[in-house]
C-alpha cells in the first residue's frame, strides 16, 4: 500500500507539473538548468516561480517569442544566456524582469545594443557582455541601471566609449578591446580618473597611437587643448553641413509630385529658390552665349562666301530678247566669208528654250534645219 501511494503521488506530480528542465527546488529558490540542449527557443515547460535559469550553450537568438516567455518569469534573479546565437539586443529585451540581479550574455555574436535594451532592470547588479562583437555603445545605454556594480565589456570591438559621469559602477572590465588613443577616448579617460571605479585588469587595458605604440588608457597622453580645437572645428562642420542638407532636402521635397499638387488638386506653392541657383543659371547662360559667339565667328565667313557665289536673279522678257540679239550677232559670219559665197543659205536662229528630254539630251533645232536644206 505504501508503494502504491507513492506511485500515485509521483504520477500526480508529473501530470500537474510537466517540467522538462532539470530544476532544483528548495524552500527559497527554483533553479532550472537547461544548458547544452541545443534549444532554439526558450521552453514553456518551466515553473512560473523560477528564480535562476541557465540556458547557456544552446542556439537561442532572443527574438520576440523568447522575450515574451522571459517576461513571465517575474521572480527571476539570475539569467545565463551565454554561449548562444544572440546578435542584437533590442529595446526592452528584459522589460518585465524587475527582480533580476545577474545577467550573463557573454560569448554570443552581439554586434548591436539598442539604447533601451536593459530598460526595466532596476535591480541589476552584474552585467556580463564580454566576448561579443560590440563596436559601439550609446552613452545612455547603462544610465538607467542605477544598481549596477559590475560591468564586463572585455574582448569586444570597442575603439571608444562615451560615458556619462552619472554612471558609477564599482568595477568595470575593458581589456581586450582595440582602443585608439584619440580624442574620442578622452571622455572615458577622464571618467576613469575622476570616478572611484575599479578598472579590472588595467595592465592589459591599452590603447594604440598612430605609430602603433600601446599604452594604458589611463596613462595615454591625450592633449585636451588639441581635442577642444578639433571639437570646435567638428561642430562648425556639423553646423554648416545640416544647413546645406536641409536646403537640398527642402528643394527635393518641394519638387515631389505630392507637394507640387495638393490633395485637393490645386498646385502648392514652391519654396523660393536660393541665390546659388541664380548663380548657376548665370554661369550656364554665359557658357552657352560664349559658345554661340565662337561658333558664329568660325562659321560666318564660310556662309558669306557661299551666299556671294550663289547670288542670282530671274531674267525678264526684255533681258531674254537682248540676250538673243547678242547671241545672233555673235554667230553671224564675218564680211570676208560672206563676200566669197553670197549664195550660202542664210541661217536663222530661233529662240532656244533650255528644256531637256527624258533621255537627258537637249534638242538642237539648228541641226534639224541644216539637214532639211541639204
Amino acid at each position: 500500500n505504501t508503494k502504491l501511494c507513492w506511485l500515485v503521488i509521483w504520477a500526480g506530480m508529473l501530470f500537474l507539473n510537466p517540467v522538462t528542465a532539470d530544476c532544483n527546488i528548495t524552500s527559497q529558490t527554483v533553479a532550472c538548468e537547461e544548458s547544452g540542449k541545443n534549444l532554439f527557443n526558450i521552453s514553456l515547460n518551466l515553473f512560473q516561480n523560477i528564480t535562476k535559469l541557465s540556458l547557456k550553450n544552446s542556439k537561442i537568438t532572443l527574438e520576440d517569442h523568447d522575450k515574451e516567455i522571459l517576461g513571465r518569469f517575474i521572480n527571476l534573479t539570475e539569467l545565463h544566456l551565454n554561449e548562444n546565437n544572440i546578435t542584437i539586443l533590442k529595446n526592452n529585451s528584459f522589460y518585465n524582469l524587475k527582480n533580476l540581479i545577474t545577467l550573463d550574455i557573454s560569448n554570443n555574436c552581439i554586434s548591436t545594443v539598442h539604447k533601451a535594451a536593459f530598460a526595466g532592470l532596476n535591480q541589476l547588479s552584474v552585467l556580463n557582455l564580454s566576448y561579443n562583437m560590440i563596436a559601439q555603445l550609446d552613452s545612455d545605454t547603462f544610465t538607467s541601471l542605477g544598481s549596477l556594480t559590475v560591468l564586463d565589456l572585455q574582448y569586444n570591438f570597442l575603439t571608444y566609449f562615451h560615458i556619462k559621469s552619472s554612471f558609477k559602477p564599482i568595477k568595470i572590465v575593458l581589456a581586450g578591446n582595440p582602443w585608439i588613443c584619440s580624442c574620442d577616448l578622452l571622455d572615458l579617460q577622464i571618467w576613469l580618473t575622476a570616478s572611484d571605479v575599479t578598472l579590472e585588469n588595467e595592465s592589459n587595458t591599452t590603447c594604440t597611437f598612430s605609430n602603433m605604440e600601446k599604452i594604458s588608457i589611463k596613462m595615454a597622453a591625450i592633449q585636451t587643448a588639441d581635442c577642444k580645437i578639433e571639437k570646435t572645428s567638428l561642430e562648425n562642420t556639423v553646423t554648416s553641413t545640416p544647413a546645406v542638407n536641409l536646403r537640398s532636402s527642402a528643394l527635393i521635397t518641394a519638387l515631389t509630385p505630392d507637394n507640387i499638387t495638393g490633395n485637393n488638386g490645386t498646385r502648392a506653392e514652391l519654396p523660393l529658390v536660393g541665390k546659388s541657383w541664380t548663380f548657376l543659371a548665370g554661369v550656364l547662360g554665359l557658357v552657352l552665349g560664349t559658345t554661340l559667339l565662337i561658333f558664329t565667328a568660325v562659321k560666318c565667313p564660310a556662309w558669306y562666301h557661299y551666299l556671294i557665289s550663289y547670288r542670282h536673279r530671274r531674267l525678264k522678257e526684255h533681258d531674254s530678247e537682248m540676250f538673243e540679239q547678242e547671241f545672233s550677232d555673235d554667230m553671224r559670219p564675218s564680211p570676208t566669208v560672206l563676200g566669197k559665197s553670197s549664195e550660202e543659205p542664210i541661217v536663222i536662229f530661233e529662240k532656244v528654250h533650255a528644256c531637256g528630254d527624258e533621255d537627258g539630251f537637249i534638242e538642237d533645232k539648228y541641226i534639224d534645219i541644216y539637214v532639211n536644206e541639204e
